[in-house]
């Protein structure tokens, strides 16, 4: 990858000599010729995802690799750029606006080594770039949990950063407002040309905000790539398991082809021996028996959505989670037949309970 806004390479945290890191050789690149590209790193709480924002932003001093902006070492042996100069704006959780302060001041206070009047200008433009013009001589606490968001953005977006850190911005809204927010953010980035890397805890906001994502286990990424990438094409258990609800399958693989406990399925890639495979819900499907060939199970429950219906269905001895459109009706105690209608994903290694999100437990067959 060339032309590069932004490289983190084999990044390493650890808070003492003895402790262990709490961020293990993280890679991970934004690059300039996909500006504005929009990154997230997603994992669950204590993962270690923010203190590697922080280790780019300079909050915290990198104990081993390199942090990079356009050629420049921000971070690196015997290199620890300050935070105020390396070009990079953040939005913390809490917005962290002076409560004292109008939203106009919030603002202006990011500004520096200009006249007040060329200031209070850009301020003005970045609160009109958000939506907030006419909002200026409020205080932060007369305003709603999304217009705080906004000025919080708009007093990162006047110094025009190279780069914009977002950390959990969005978690203390309410739902619906939380993905209207999160909309109207991530087309003012792309409108302003601007890149950013987000960090957070919350899969569908990942997969809807971020160009690429990277999945974050324990410290370390384990794995990269697009949105659809990560979610269809899992590499590992816990991939496959932080990304949505999933169905696990041991299997006997014979190149691209396996024996499951749904019968014999195509394989995304080939594979030899015992193996785990992932089959997403929506990669299931049910038939009546008279009309279709294949396992045959019992439905014991089904959650109906408006748009689509979950169905749990019960196939010797093992309970699969199955998504189909809102016209496929079956009630409990139904005998149906489960056809997959995608490639199982091959997962890296069998699950462990290390591999587990929090709170799970290692299934064989099934659903998680």
């Amino acid at each position: 990858m060339t032309d590069l806004l932004l490289s983190v390479q084999q990044l390493t945290k650890c808070f003492g000599p003895d402790a262990p890191p709490v961020v293990h050789d993280v890679s991970f690149e934004v690059a300039a010729d996909r500006a504005p590209e929009i990154f997230a790193i997603l994992g669950p709480s204590g993962c270690g995802k923010t203190t590697t924002l922080r280790c780019i932003a300079g909050f915290e001093r990198a104990t081993e690799g390199t942090v990079v902006m356009q050629g420049r070492t921000l971070a690196g042996s015997g290199v620890h750029v300050p935070p105020e100069e390396r070009g990079v704006g953040i939005v913390f959780q809490d917005y962290a606006l002076f409560p004292h302060l109008t939203v106009l001041e919030n603002v202006v206070f990011g500004l520096q080594q200009e006249t007040e009047a060329e200031r209070t200008a850009r301020a003005r433009e970045a609160l009109d770039m958000v939506g907030l013009d006419g909002f200026e001589e409020r205080r932060p606490q007369h305003l709603s949990g999304g217009q705080q968001q906004r000025v919080a953005l708009a007093r990162t977006l006047a110094p025009e950063p190279d780069l914009i850190l977002l950390d959990e911005p969005f978690s203390n809204l309410d739902a619906l407002l939380r993905e209207e927010t999160r909309q109207e953010v991530r087309q003012l980035l792309k409108d302003k040309g601007i890149s950013a890397v987000l960090v957070t805890h919350d899969q569908e906001e990942a997969l809807s905000f971020a160009d690429r994502l990277a999945v974050m286990r324990s410290g370390q990424l384990d794995q990269v790539g697009t949105p659809e990438e990560v979610y269809y094409q899992p590499r590992t258990l816990f991939v496959a398991q932080f990304l949505g609800r999933t169905n696990l399958l041991l299997s006997q693989a014979v190149g691209d082809e396996a024996d499951t406990p749904l019968g014999h399925i195509q394989l995304n890639r080939e594979a030899e021996g015992t193996v785990l495979v992932s089959l997403r819900p929506e990669h299931l499907t049910l038939a009546a028996p008279e009309t279709a060939d294949g396992p045959v199970g019992t439905v014991q429950g089904r959650a109906f959505k408006g748009h689509d219906i979950t169905y749990r269905v019960s196939c010797e001895d093992n309970e699969y989670l199955v998504h189909t459109d809102n016209r496929r009706l079956y009630e409990a105690g139904d005998t149906v037949v489960l056809q997959p209608l995608e490639p199982a994903v091959v997962l890296e290694r069998q699950p462990t309970p290390a591999d587990m999100p929090s709170g799970a437990t290692p299934e064989p067959s099934g659903t998680t």
